[in-house]
This record gives C-alpha cells, sequence and structure tokens, in this order.
C-alpha cells in the first residue's frame, strides 16, 4: 500500500510539472494565433492549428504505432473532447482578435473553477481544503488582473463561453487518457479537429504567403507539444489537481502579449501573477506532504 500512494504521489508531481509546461507552451500557441488573426480570419487559424498538426503527427504515429493510428476504445469519449477543445479554440481565438491576451485568458479562467466541481460529480474526486485553496487563489488573481468593473466586451462573453468548454474537456480527457495510447489520443485529436473545422476554413479562406508559413508551421508544433504534455498530465494526476495550474497561461499570455505585443503587465498583472503562481506551489506542497507522511508511515 505504501509503495502504491509513493508512486502515485510521484506521477501526481509528474502531472503538475506538465500541465504547468503544457499551460506555458499554449500561450506561444495563442501568440501566434494573434498575430495570424491580424491578416487572417481567426477561423481560418483556427483550421490551419489542426491541419499543421494533422501533417506532422501523422507520419510520426504511423512510424511508431503501425497502421492502427486511432484508439479504439470509449470512441465516443474521443469525439466528444475533440468537439469540446474545436469549440473551446474557436471561441478563444476570435476572442483574442478582439481584446489583449491576458484580458482574454482571464475571464477564460471560469474553466479550472468549472472543472474541479465537475471532477467532484462525475469523476467522483475528493476536493480537499488544498484543491479548494489553491483555486480560490488563482481565481483571485484572475480578477485582480481582469478587473471585471470595468466593463463587458464582448470578447470577453467569447472567452467565458470557452473556458466553460475547457472545463468539460478536462473531465473527458480524464476519462479517455486513463484508457488511451496519449499519442494516438492526440492525433485523433488533430485528424477529427481538422476535419470538424475545414468548413469555416473554407468559407474564411486566405492563401497564407510565404512569409507567413512558418508561423502556421509553429501553430502545429506547439499545439502537438502542450496537448501531448496535457494528455500525459492527466493519466497522471487527477483533474481537481491539474486544473488549478490552468491558471498560469495567464502568466504565458502576459509574457507573450509583452515580448511579442507590447502589451505592459501592470501592478495588478504581477500582483496577479504571484497570486496565481502561489496557487500552484499550494498543489505542489501538498504532494511534498503526502510523499514524507508515507516515508514517515514506512519507517
Amino acid at each position: 500500500m505504501t509503495t502504491v500512494t509513493s508512486t502515485a504521489s510521484q506521477n501526481s508531481l509528474k502531472g503538475i510539472l506538465l500541465m504547468i509546461a503544457a499551460a506555458l507552451v499554449l500561450q506561444m500557441v495563442d501568440g501566434l494565433a494573434k498575430h495570424l488573426g491580424g491578416t487572417y480570419s481567426p477561423l481560418f487559424v483556427g483550421w490551419a492549428r489542426y491541419a499543421a498538426a494533422a501533417l506532422i503527427v501523422l507520419p510520426c504515429t504511423a512510424a511508431l504505432r503501425g497502421p492502427r493510428i486511432f484508439p479504439t476504445e470509449q470512441l465516443g469519449s474521443h469525439i466528444l473532447r475533440t468537439l469540446l477543445l474545436v469549440t473551446a479554440m474557436s471561441l478563444y481565438f476570435v476572442a483574442i482578435s478582439y481584446i489583449p491576451l491576458a484580458t482574454a485568458i482571464s475571464a477564460y479562467f471560469v474553466a479550472p473553477v468549472a472543472a474541479m466541481v465537475l471532477s467532484a460529480l462525475f469523476l467522483k474526486e475528493r476536493l480537499t481544503a488544498a484543491k479548494f485553496l489553491s483555486v480560490g487563489l488563482g481565481f483571485a488573481g484572475a480578477l485582480v488582473i481582469v478587473r471585471p468593473g470595468n466593463g463587458i466586451n464582448p470578447g470577453i462573453l467569447l472567452a467565458i463561453g470557452s473556458g466553460l468548454a475547457y472545463a468539460v474537456y478536462m473531465i473527458a480527457t480524464r476519462r479517455t487518457a486513463l484508457a488511451s495510447d496519449p499519442l494516438k489520443t492526440l492525433t485523433f485529436q488533430c485528424v477529427v479537429g481538422a476535419a470538424l473545422l475545414t468548413p469555416q476554413a473554407l468559407l474564411n479562406w486566405s492563401t497564407p504567403v510565404v512569409a507567413d508559413i512558418p508561423a502556421f508551421v509553429g501553430l502545429g508544433l506547439f499545439s502537438l507539444l502542450a496537448h501531448f504534455m496535457l494528455i500525459v498530465a492527466f493519466r497522471m494526476a487527477e483533474t481537481s489537481v491539474l486544473a488549478p495550474l490552468v491558471y498560469f497561461e495567464l502568466i504565458g499570455a502576459a509574457i507573450i502579449g509583452y515580448f511579442a505585443f507590447g502589451e505592459v503587465p501592470g501592478p495588478t498583472t504581477v500582483i496577479g501573477a504571484a497570486l496565481i503562481i502561489a496557487a500552484g506551489l499550494i498543489l505542489l506542497r501538498q504532494r511534498d506532504g503526502r510523499a514524507a507522511a508515507v516515508q514517515e508511515s514506512a519507517v
């Protein structure tokens, strides 16, 4: 029992670190999407993200897994999570074409709160005081940054809708990640996502210029890296543990916004980021506390 508990604690730590890394890399995707959104329709950019990722991952999966490149178990859950992710991404890409990255990601941060509640209802995960404190601090940090009293922009409403769709996506991902191969799961997500988004791409088509090809390739590469880490993270840790770490995307958004778009973080952004980092440290401390308790019980 002690060995099992220790292994679970180690897996949880790996899941936490992978989720933080994925959250930061996803902001590189969003930064490229915002850059391209100045020239192309956000709906076209959304399709291009999946199409580029699919073209990259398909030969890799075929070489490593053979002809069976898609998961065969829980097919309904895979379709659902892909639909949810496509919806969340499309709403978010449209949102960031109207509002700054840090503002959009803050509104999108209804996701961790909703995901924690849903994890208790549908996955029967235990909600501890540390998890509540972590999500509370993260949400407070997001509110400090977004300052909701400044008025509601339609882009903010789109970002909130994106966050709600992403919350349900996290629940579906936890279910499929426990049973399916991560690489096959990622391949299914990219190929089916590209197919689902093809109609909107055709309606908003703009042939990319040669100078923008590297940005579109980067969109696919960074998306693959982030979502592979995310899928593996959900194999290793509970949704209620990983959900508050979505708030780390706000830190990445502030960094990308500053260096790429000249969006200078103000004092409230710094304070909010500090609260978000504290939220992540609480989860790491809880994990370390459990590991220490296991070691003591083994003596």
